[in-house]
Protein backbone atom coordinates (compact mmCIF):
# COMPACT_ATOMS: atom_id res chain seq x y z
CA UNK A 1 0.00 0.00 0.00
CA UNK A 2 1.14 3.44 -0.53
CA UNK A 3 1.31 5.05 2.55
CA UNK A 4 1.04 8.85 0.23
CA UNK A 5 -1.71 7.81 -1.29
CA UNK A 6 -3.60 6.29 1.75
CA UNK A 7 -3.07 9.58 3.47
CA UNK A 8 -4.53 11.63 0.43
CA UNK A 9 -7.73 9.94 -0.04
CA UNK A 10 -8.40 7.93 3.28
CA UNK A 11 -6.53 9.73 5.75
CA UNK A 12 -8.78 11.17 8.37
CA UNK A 13 -12.08 12.78 6.70
CA UNK A 14 -14.45 11.85 9.52
CA UNK A 15 -14.62 16.05 10.30
CA UNK A 16 -15.52 16.81 6.54
CA UNK A 17 -17.87 13.95 7.08
CA UNK A 18 -19.36 14.95 10.35
CA UNK A 19 -19.66 18.58 8.88
CA UNK A 20 -21.36 17.37 5.98
CA UNK A 21 -23.99 15.56 7.83
CA UNK A 22 -24.61 18.62 10.46
CA UNK A 23 -24.56 21.14 7.64
CA UNK A 24 -27.27 19.53 5.18
CA UNK A 25 -28.86 17.75 8.06
CA UNK A 26 -29.48 14.14 6.38
CA UNK A 27 -30.33 12.56 9.39
CA UNK A 28 -33.53 14.71 10.15
CA UNK A 29 -34.68 15.10 6.95
CA UNK A 30 -34.28 11.71 5.19
CA UNK A 31 -36.40 9.57 7.45
CA UNK A 32 -35.69 5.47 6.40
CA UNK A 33 -33.56 6.68 3.29
CA UNK A 34 -30.14 4.96 2.46
CA UNK A 35 -28.12 7.87 1.16
CA UNK A 36 -24.50 7.76 -0.06
CA UNK A 37 -23.03 11.03 1.36
CA UNK A 38 -19.55 10.96 0.09
CA UNK A 39 -17.36 8.10 -2.32
CA UNK A 40 -13.61 8.46 -2.64
CA UNK A 41 -12.29 5.98 -5.11
CA UNK A 42 -8.58 5.47 -6.56
CA UNK A 43 -6.41 3.34 -8.89
CA UNK A 44 -10.15 1.44 -9.90
CA UNK A 45 -9.78 1.16 -13.70
CA UNK A 46 -9.36 4.59 -15.16
CA UNK A 47 -10.86 6.54 -12.39
CA UNK A 48 -7.60 7.84 -11.05
CA UNK A 49 -8.82 10.00 -7.88
CA UNK A 50 -12.82 10.58 -7.61
CA UNK A 51 -13.91 12.42 -4.88
CA UNK A 52 -17.91 11.74 -5.48
CA UNK A 53 -20.77 13.67 -3.00
CA UNK A 54 -23.63 13.40 -4.64
CA UNK A 55 -27.38 14.84 -3.64
CA UNK A 56 -29.70 13.29 -2.05
CA UNK A 57 -31.91 12.98 -5.18
CA UNK A 58 -31.17 12.65 -8.72
CA UNK A 59 -27.91 12.81 -9.80
CA UNK A 60 -26.86 12.71 -13.33
CA UNK A 61 -23.50 12.02 -14.98
CA UNK A 62 -22.92 12.80 -18.04
CA UNK A 63 -19.65 11.49 -20.09
CA UNK A 64 -19.05 10.23 -23.94
CA UNK A 65 -18.17 6.21 -24.13
CA UNK A 66 -15.07 5.24 -22.38
CA UNK A 67 -14.78 8.19 -19.98
CA UNK A 68 -15.35 6.48 -16.85
CA UNK A 69 -19.25 6.97 -16.06
CA UNK A 70 -19.94 3.26 -16.42
CA UNK A 71 -16.75 2.45 -13.74
CA UNK A 72 -17.84 5.11 -11.27
CA UNK A 73 -21.60 3.08 -10.34
CA UNK A 74 -19.37 -0.31 -10.45
CA UNK A 75 -16.40 0.66 -8.13
CA UNK A 76 -19.47 2.02 -5.71
CA UNK A 77 -20.93 -1.38 -6.47
CA UNK A 78 -18.00 -3.39 -5.77
CA UNK A 79 -17.54 -1.29 -2.03
CA UNK A 80 -20.71 -2.29 -1.45
CA UNK A 81 -20.98 -5.71 -2.20
CA UNK A 82 -17.46 -7.24 -3.14
CA UNK A 83 -18.49 -7.94 -6.74
CA UNK A 84 -18.94 -6.09 -10.68
CA UNK A 85 -21.18 -6.74 -12.72
CA UNK A 86 -19.10 -6.69 -15.80
CA UNK A 87 -16.18 -9.07 -14.83
CA UNK A 88 -15.07 -11.72 -12.50
CA UNK A 89 -11.89 -11.32 -12.99
CA UNK A 90 -10.55 -9.00 -10.45
CA UNK A 91 -7.14 -7.94 -11.91
CA UNK A 92 -9.09 -6.28 -14.69
CA UNK A 93 -10.63 -3.87 -12.41
CA UNK A 94 -6.80 -1.90 -11.22
CA UNK A 95 -5.68 1.12 -13.28
CA UNK A 96 -3.33 0.64 -16.06
CA UNK A 97 0.04 0.07 -14.87
CA UNK A 98 -1.26 -0.21 -11.34
CA UNK A 99 -1.28 -2.93 -8.75
CA UNK A 100 -3.93 -1.88 -6.40
CA UNK A 101 -6.79 0.48 -6.04
CA UNK A 102 -8.81 1.95 -2.55
CA UNK A 103 -12.67 2.57 -2.04
CA UNK A 104 -13.95 4.76 0.33
CA UNK A 105 -17.74 4.77 0.75
CA UNK A 106 -19.61 7.23 3.37
CA UNK A 107 -23.56 6.54 3.91
CA UNK A 108 -26.66 7.48 5.71
CA UNK A 109 -28.97 4.99 6.78
CA UNK A 110 -31.97 6.07 9.02
CA UNK A 111 -30.03 5.71 12.25
CA UNK A 112 -27.06 5.72 11.93
CA UNK A 113 -23.80 6.36 9.29
CA UNK A 114 -20.92 4.03 8.33
CA UNK A 115 -18.26 4.01 6.29
CA UNK A 116 -17.26 1.19 4.04
CA UNK A 117 -13.40 0.85 3.23
CA UNK A 118 -11.51 -1.72 1.01
CA UNK A 119 -7.88 -1.90 0.05
CA UNK A 120 -7.21 -4.34 -3.18
CA UNK A 121 -3.44 -5.39 -3.72
CA UNK A 122 -2.60 -8.10 -5.98
CA UNK A 123 -5.52 -10.24 -5.07
CA UNK A 124 -5.98 -9.19 -1.37
CA UNK A 125 -8.97 -7.41 -0.06
CA UNK A 126 -9.55 -5.59 3.52
CA UNK A 127 -11.95 -4.51 4.12
CA UNK A 128 -13.06 -2.08 6.87
CA UNK A 129 -16.67 -1.25 8.35
CA UNK A 130 -16.03 2.21 10.16
CA UNK A 131 -12.61 1.60 10.90
CA UNK A 132 -12.72 -2.16 11.95
CA UNK A 133 -11.15 -4.68 9.94
CA UNK A 134 -13.51 -7.40 8.60
CA UNK A 135 -12.08 -10.86 8.23
CA UNK A 136 -14.56 -12.17 5.94
CA UNK A 137 -16.64 -10.48 3.00
CA UNK A 138 -19.64 -11.77 4.19
CA UNK A 139 -19.48 -8.75 6.75
CA UNK A 140 -19.80 -6.17 4.62
CA UNK A 141 -23.48 -6.94 2.79
CA UNK A 142 -25.85 -5.40 4.06
CA UNK A 143 -24.17 -1.96 5.47
CA UNK A 144 -24.62 -0.11 2.53
CA UNK A 145 -27.49 -1.52 0.38
CA UNK A 146 -27.29 -1.05 -3.51
CA UNK A 147 -29.47 -1.73 -6.59
CA UNK A 148 -27.94 -1.23 -9.80
CA UNK A 149 -29.77 -1.55 -13.59
CA UNK A 150 -27.36 -1.46 -16.50
CA UNK A 151 -27.57 -2.68 -20.14
CA UNK A 152 -25.76 -6.08 -19.06
CA UNK A 153 -29.25 -6.72 -17.05
CA UNK A 154 -31.13 -8.14 -20.28
CA UNK A 155 -28.98 -11.44 -19.69
CA UNK A 156 -31.53 -11.79 -16.35
CA UNK A 157 -34.24 -12.52 -18.99
CA UNK A 158 -32.32 -14.05 -21.85
CA UNK A 159 -29.50 -15.44 -20.84
CA UNK A 160 -29.00 -18.72 -18.47
CA UNK A 161 -30.30 -19.66 -15.34
CA UNK A 162 -26.88 -19.23 -13.61
CA UNK A 163 -27.85 -15.83 -13.83
CA UNK A 164 -31.33 -15.31 -12.20
CA UNK A 165 -29.78 -17.62 -9.54
CA UNK A 166 -26.72 -15.15 -9.23
CA UNK A 167 -29.59 -12.38 -9.11
CA UNK A 168 -31.39 -14.53 -6.39
CA UNK A 169 -28.14 -14.97 -4.66
CA UNK A 170 -26.83 -11.62 -4.55
CA UNK A 171 -29.80 -9.88 -3.50
CA UNK A 172 -31.09 -12.11 -0.70
CA UNK A 173 -27.67 -12.50 0.64
CA UNK A 174 -27.73 -8.66 0.84
CA UNK A 175 -30.72 -8.49 2.84
CA UNK A 176 -31.23 -11.80 4.91
CA UNK A 177 -28.07 -13.08 6.94
CA UNK A 178 -29.72 -16.55 7.29
CA UNK A 179 -29.67 -16.96 3.52
CA UNK A 180 -26.43 -15.39 3.53
CA UNK A 181 -25.30 -18.59 5.76
CA UNK A 182 -26.66 -21.11 4.37
CA UNK A 183 -25.69 -20.06 0.76
CA UNK A 184 -22.10 -20.11 2.11
CA UNK A 185 -22.47 -23.04 3.88
CA UNK A 186 -23.87 -25.03 0.92
CA UNK A 187 -21.55 -24.03 -1.51
CA UNK A 188 -18.60 -25.66 0.44
CA UNK A 189 -20.61 -28.77 0.92
CA UNK A 190 -21.24 -28.96 -2.89
CA UNK A 191 -17.51 -28.25 -3.44
CA UNK A 192 -16.29 -31.11 -1.24
CA UNK A 193 -19.08 -33.76 -3.05
CA UNK A 194 -17.94 -32.13 -6.42
CA UNK A 195 -14.31 -33.34 -5.39
CA UNK A 196 -14.87 -36.47 -4.08
CA UNK A 197 -17.23 -37.63 -7.34
CA UNK A 198 -14.25 -36.39 -9.46
CA UNK A 199 -11.77 -38.89 -7.51
CA UNK A 200 -11.21 -42.50 -9.09
CA UNK A 201 -13.38 -44.84 -7.54
CA UNK A 202 -14.62 -42.80 -4.77
CA UNK A 203 -15.93 -44.66 -1.59
CA UNK A 204 -19.86 -43.75 -1.61
CA UNK A 205 -20.38 -43.75 2.29
CA UNK A 206 -17.92 -40.23 2.44
CA UNK A 207 -20.54 -38.62 0.45
CA UNK A 208 -22.57 -38.91 3.54
CA UNK A 209 -21.82 -36.42 5.88
CA UNK A 210 -21.81 -33.70 2.74
CA UNK A 211 -25.44 -35.15 1.61
CA UNK A 212 -26.37 -34.58 4.92
CA UNK A 213 -25.47 -31.05 4.72
CA UNK A 214 -26.37 -30.11 1.64
CA UNK A 215 -30.14 -31.11 2.65
CA UNK A 216 -29.47 -28.65 5.47
CA UNK A 217 -28.63 -25.63 4.08
CA UNK A 218 -30.53 -26.73 0.82
CA UNK A 219 -34.11 -26.22 2.11
CA UNK A 220 -33.29 -22.88 3.52
CA UNK A 221 -32.60 -21.74 0.44
CA UNK A 222 -35.40 -23.05 -1.38
CA UNK A 223 -37.85 -21.72 1.31
CA UNK A 224 -35.98 -18.16 1.28
CA UNK A 225 -36.22 -17.94 -2.41
CA UNK A 226 -39.81 -19.45 -2.52
CA UNK A 227 -40.86 -16.43 -0.57
CA UNK A 228 -38.43 -13.50 -2.13
CA UNK A 229 -39.96 -14.23 -5.48
CA UNK A 230 -43.09 -14.34 -4.17
CA UNK A 231 -43.18 -11.11 -3.37
CA UNK A 232 -40.76 -10.11 -6.42
CA UNK A 233 -43.31 -11.21 -8.63
CA UNK A 234 -46.13 -8.90 -7.37
CA UNK A 235 -43.76 -5.74 -7.60
CA UNK A 236 -42.26 -6.84 -10.93
CA UNK A 237 -45.73 -7.15 -12.45
CA UNK A 238 -46.93 -3.93 -10.86
CA UNK A 239 -43.20 -1.96 -12.41
CA UNK A 240 -43.47 -3.39 -15.75
CA UNK A 241 -47.37 -3.11 -16.35
CA UNK A 242 -46.46 0.61 -15.19
CA UNK A 243 -43.56 1.10 -17.60
CA UNK A 244 -44.78 -1.03 -20.61
CA UNK A 245 -48.57 0.41 -20.23
CA UNK A 246 -50.28 -3.23 -19.34
CA UNK A 247 -48.34 -5.64 -20.36
CA UNK A 248 -48.17 -8.35 -18.44
CA UNK A 249 -44.99 -9.91 -16.57
CA UNK A 250 -45.21 -13.02 -14.42
CA UNK A 251 -42.57 -14.90 -12.51
CA UNK A 252 -42.31 -18.35 -11.06
CA UNK A 253 -39.69 -19.47 -8.95
CA UNK A 254 -39.30 -23.69 -10.23
CA UNK A 255 -37.17 -25.79 -7.64
CA UNK A 256 -35.43 -28.24 -8.81
CA UNK A 257 -36.04 -30.33 -5.54
CA UNK A 258 -39.47 -28.95 -4.22
CA UNK A 259 -39.75 -28.19 -0.55
CA UNK A 260 -42.31 -30.77 -0.11
CA UNK A 261 -39.62 -33.87 -1.58
CA UNK A 262 -36.41 -34.41 0.80
CA UNK A 263 -33.18 -33.51 -0.77
CA UNK A 264 -31.72 -36.24 0.84
CA UNK A 265 -33.64 -38.49 -0.58
CA UNK A 266 -33.14 -37.17 -3.81
CA UNK A 267 -29.54 -36.89 -3.57
CA UNK A 268 -29.52 -41.07 -2.22
CA UNK A 269 -31.25 -42.11 -5.21
CA UNK A 270 -29.10 -39.81 -7.96
CA UNK A 271 -26.18 -41.06 -5.97
CA UNK A 272 -24.94 -43.61 -9.08
CA UNK A 273 -25.82 -41.23 -11.49
CA UNK A 274 -23.37 -38.53 -9.84
CA UNK A 275 -20.31 -40.95 -9.13
CA UNK A 276 -20.84 -41.96 -13.51
CA UNK A 277 -21.36 -38.20 -14.17
CA UNK A 278 -18.75 -36.92 -11.33
CA UNK A 279 -20.57 -34.17 -10.77
CA UNK A 280 -23.87 -33.85 -8.15
CA UNK A 281 -26.44 -33.55 -10.16
CA UNK A 282 -29.89 -32.63 -8.26
CA UNK A 283 -30.00 -29.56 -5.94
CA UNK A 284 -30.69 -25.53 -5.28
CA UNK A 285 -27.88 -24.79 -7.54
CA UNK A 286 -30.30 -26.08 -10.71
CA UNK A 287 -32.96 -24.19 -9.73
CA UNK A 288 -34.38 -21.61 -12.32
CA UNK A 289 -36.72 -18.85 -12.10
CA UNK A 290 -39.11 -18.24 -15.07
CA UNK A 291 -39.70 -14.79 -16.68
CA UNK A 292 -42.80 -14.53 -18.69
CA UNK A 293 -44.85 -11.74 -20.78
CA UNK A 294 -48.04 -12.42 -21.84
CA UNK A 295 -47.70 -15.56 -20.50
CA UNK A 296 -45.11 -16.26 -22.84
CA UNK A 297 -41.17 -17.28 -22.02
CA UNK A 298 -39.67 -13.87 -22.10
CA UNK A 299 -36.01 -15.83 -22.96
CA UNK A 300 -38.05 -17.01 -26.00
CA UNK A 301 -40.24 -14.92 -27.27
CA UNK A 302 -39.61 -11.68 -25.75
CA UNK A 303 -38.43 -8.61 -27.80
CA UNK A 304 -35.47 -7.02 -27.55
CA UNK A 305 -37.28 -4.22 -25.64
CA UNK A 306 -39.45 -6.59 -23.81
CA UNK A 307 -36.38 -8.11 -22.46
CA UNK A 308 -34.79 -4.88 -20.95
CA UNK A 309 -37.98 -3.84 -20.02
CA UNK A 310 -38.67 -6.80 -17.92
CA UNK A 311 -35.12 -6.50 -16.45
CA UNK A 312 -35.71 -3.24 -15.17
CA UNK A 313 -39.24 -3.83 -13.88
CA UNK A 314 -37.25 -6.83 -11.41
CA UNK A 315 -34.28 -4.09 -10.46
CA UNK A 316 -37.17 -1.72 -9.70
CA UNK A 317 -38.88 -4.51 -7.69
CA UNK A 318 -35.90 -5.18 -6.01
CA UNK A 319 -36.16 -2.03 -4.96
CA UNK A 320 -39.37 -2.05 -2.96
CA UNK A 321 -37.78 -5.19 -1.30
CA UNK A 322 -35.30 -4.33 0.04
CA UNK A 323 -37.64 -1.35 1.65
CA UNK A 324 -39.97 -3.70 3.30
CA UNK A 325 -37.43 -6.00 4.64
CA UNK A 326 -34.75 -3.52 5.74
CA UNK A 327 -36.88 -0.70 6.53
CA UNK A 328 -34.80 1.55 4.27
CA UNK A 329 -35.04 2.76 0.49
CA UNK A 330 -31.18 1.49 -1.10
CA UNK A 331 -29.32 3.58 -3.45
CA UNK A 332 -30.71 2.92 -7.11
CA UNK A 333 -27.87 3.29 -9.90
CA UNK A 334 -28.95 3.54 -13.25
CA UNK A 335 -26.47 2.89 -16.19
CA UNK A 336 -27.41 4.16 -19.17
CA UNK A 337 -31.26 3.50 -18.58
CA UNK A 338 -32.17 6.57 -20.97
CA UNK A 339 -30.45 4.78 -24.18
CA UNK A 340 -32.09 1.49 -23.08
CA UNK A 341 -35.81 2.96 -23.10
CA UNK A 342 -38.08 5.43 -25.52
CA UNK A 343 -38.94 8.77 -24.27
CA UNK A 344 -42.03 7.46 -23.02
CA UNK A 345 -41.27 4.28 -21.04
CA UNK A 346 -38.35 7.00 -19.33
CA UNK A 347 -40.73 8.91 -18.38
CA UNK A 348 -42.82 6.20 -16.94
CA UNK A 349 -39.79 4.70 -15.02
CA UNK A 350 -39.08 7.78 -12.99
CA UNK A 351 -42.75 8.14 -12.53
CA UNK A 352 -42.54 4.52 -10.78
CA UNK A 353 -39.28 5.29 -8.65
CA UNK A 354 -39.87 6.93 -5.08
CA UNK A 355 -38.97 10.62 -5.48
CA UNK A 356 -37.08 9.67 -1.70
CA UNK A 357 -34.66 7.30 -3.58
CA UNK A 358 -31.56 8.52 -4.06
CA UNK A 359 -30.63 7.86 -7.67
CA UNK A 360 -27.20 7.83 -9.56
CA UNK A 361 -28.08 8.06 -13.59
CA UNK A 362 -25.25 7.77 -16.08
CA UNK A 363 -25.85 8.80 -19.23
CA UNK A 364 -24.10 10.10 -22.84
CA UNK A 365 -26.68 12.56 -23.96
CA UNK A 366 -27.51 15.96 -22.94
CA UNK A 367 -29.29 16.62 -19.39
CA UNK A 368 -31.98 18.29 -20.95
CA UNK A 369 -33.80 14.64 -21.55
CA UNK A 370 -37.16 14.89 -21.11
CA UNK A 371 -38.05 12.27 -18.79
CA UNK A 372 -35.59 14.31 -16.71
CA UNK A 373 -36.01 17.94 -17.19
CA UNK A 374 -36.88 19.70 -13.90
CA UNK A 375 -35.61 16.25 -11.79
CA UNK A 376 -32.18 16.08 -11.40
CA UNK A 377 -30.36 17.73 -8.29
CA UNK A 378 -26.85 17.72 -8.92
CA UNK A 379 -25.75 17.29 -12.76
CA UNK A 380 -21.60 15.77 -12.94
CA UNK A 381 -19.57 15.27 -16.06
CA UNK A 382 -16.92 12.69 -16.35
CA UNK A 383 -14.10 12.60 -18.71
CA UNK A 384 -11.26 10.69 -18.57
CA UNK A 385 -11.69 9.46 -15.32
CA UNK A 386 -11.81 13.28 -13.88
CA UNK A 387 -15.50 13.89 -12.28
CA UNK A 388 -16.49 17.56 -11.87
CA UNK A 389 -20.04 18.73 -11.06
CA UNK A 390 -21.66 21.12 -13.47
Amino acid sequence: MRPAIQERFFGAPRECYNAILSRTGLFSRLGRVMHLIQFVCTGFRLLAGVRFEPSPGINVIVGDNAQGKTSLLEAILFAATARSHRTNAETELVGHGESWFQLRAHAARHDREVTLELNWWKGVKRFKVNGVLQTRVSDILGKLNVVLFSPEDVVLVKGSGANRRRFLDMELSQISPTYLNALQQYRQALRQRNELLRRDSPDPELLDPWDAQLAQHGVVLTREREDFVRDLSKRAAEAYGHIAAGERLSLTYQADVPAAESLGAVLEKTRSSDLRRGATTRGPHRDELLIDIAGRPARNFGSQGQQKTAALALRIAELELVRERTGEYPVLMLDEVLSELDERRSRLLFDAIDRQVQCLITTATVTTHPALLGREDAVYRIERGILERQ
